[in-house]
């Protein structure tokens, strides 16, 4: 496994992570304890040390498995990163409390839930502009810094946002994360130059656009209603899985398996921190950890 820092946090991590919302129940499958805990040990014999994951990953329930898995094990090992700015209600159902009254609350929530004393990256959730721009919740955040709850601040961004990734440092903001893969490239202009700029650490999500790019899907296919993929326009997944077919076809060198070079793709621009793929298993977890060895 490689490692890059994570911009001025000081902080070294993996260039792959394992991203939660899975551990949700809102992508086709309910986990249990021992799931998870399989999931996470087979990321650890890796060298994976990122977690990402957030509160409305289920009510609480992704950071709750990942809680009880590092209480069983040793906590330093791993930088754990969550957000907020959501409330869960059911499936696929949330609403937005970017408060800073309620992130508070939220945050304590998370702690509980992680059974952690500390959260090494706390990212605002893809909220919108005029709720970023709110200097009390900063104000807020930077004391529950202070007092050692958090470490870092990052902030999650929607794919429409420039000003997010303009305005970080005004809120002590230190990461970003973004949309980012072979077939959604919009992350190049929008975000990176200032991520160089402001030397911001960049977590890239959706690297295997949703498991489109891993080869296992082709145009026609559609997803169970119990995947969040089932929201997915009909014609627009078919466009993309024919786009996926030109660049298995025409991009990915003959024998290599697709997902590692999707993600080997995302690193490749070095303004890339690190990948945060889902994982439904142990194996998953493996495939995505060797694509470190297509990286230069």
């Amino acid at each position: 496994m490689k490692t890059r820092n994570l911009g001025k946090t000081g902080l070294s991590v993996s260039v792959i992570g394992v991203g939660t919302w899975q551990f949700g129940g809102e992508w086709g499958k309910d986990y249990n304890q021992a799931e998870v805990d399989a999931i996470l040990d087979t990321a650890h014999e890796c060298g994976i040390n990122l977690i990402d994951t957030a509160e409305c990953y289920g009510d609480h329930l992704s950071e709750r498995m990942i809680g009880d898995y590092l209480r069983r094990r040793n906590r330093e090992e791993w930088i754990v990163a969550t957000k907020f700015g959501h409330f869960f209600h059911a499936f696929l159902s949330r609403t937005d409390a970017f408060q800073a009254d309620r992130v508070r609350h939220q945050l304590d929530a998370s702690l509980k839930a992680l059974k952690t004393d500390f959260i090494d990256l706390y990212q605002f959730h893809s909220g919108p502009d005029e709720a970023f721009h709110n200097d009390r919740l900063w104000t807020v955040l930077e004391k529950e810094k202070q007092a050692g709850k958090i470490r870092f601040l990052g902030c999650s961004l929607n794919k429409s946002t420039l000003i997010q990734a303009e305005d970080a440092p005004l809120y002590g903001v230190e990461v970003i994360q973004v949309l980012y893969n072979r077939l959604d490239r919009t992350a190049e202009e929008m975000h990176f130059p200032a991520a160089e700029k402001h030397h911001l650490g960049v977590l890239a999500r959706v690297p295997l656009a949703s498991g489109l790019l891993t080869g296992k899907y082709h145009p026609g296919h559609r997803f169970e209603a119990n995947d969040v993929r089932f929201r997915m326009d009909d014609k627009v997944l078919d466009q993309q899985l024919t786009e996926v077919e030109a660049v298995l076809a025409e991009e990915i060198p003959q024998g290599m398996d697709p997902a590692q070079w999707a993600i080997a793709w995302c690193l490749r621009d070095r303004r890339v921190t690190a990948v945060i793929p889902g994982c439904k298993d142990p194996d998953q977890v493996m495939r995505n950890a060797g694509a470190a060895r297509l990286i230069a």
